[in-house]
């Protein structure tokens, strides 16, 4: 699978990805509730850890399905002055 995620995209994964995770963490040890209407705060800290987990993954690896159903590639390879070639032929001189 080709990389889909890069920039801000990769950027707000790798840090909303931990803020969550923390969060949910603090929620399943009591510090904070998260319920919201019939779901209980484990429920809600459960599904808060599982978006964290995907976030870092996807943050990380650069590499997202979703991103890949609906088209979406934020990810720029990063340009390299020299190519190749001209490295090698800079040795054998």
């Amino acid at each position: 699978m080709e990389k889909n995620v890069g920039g801000y995209d990769r950027t707000v994964r790798l840090v909303l990805g931990p803020v969550l995770g923390i969060i949910s963490l603090a929620a399943l040890a009591g510090y904070v509730s998260l319920g919201f209407g019939p779901l209980s705060t484990g429920a809600v800290a459960a599904l808060f850890g599982l978006v964290s987990l995907v976030l870092i993954i996807t943050g990380a690896t650069q590499q997202c399905v979703l991103n890949r159903v609906i088209g979406l590639n934020t990810y720029r390879p990063e340009r390299s002055t020299e190519t190749e070639e001209t490295v090698q032929s800079r040795k054998s001189v």
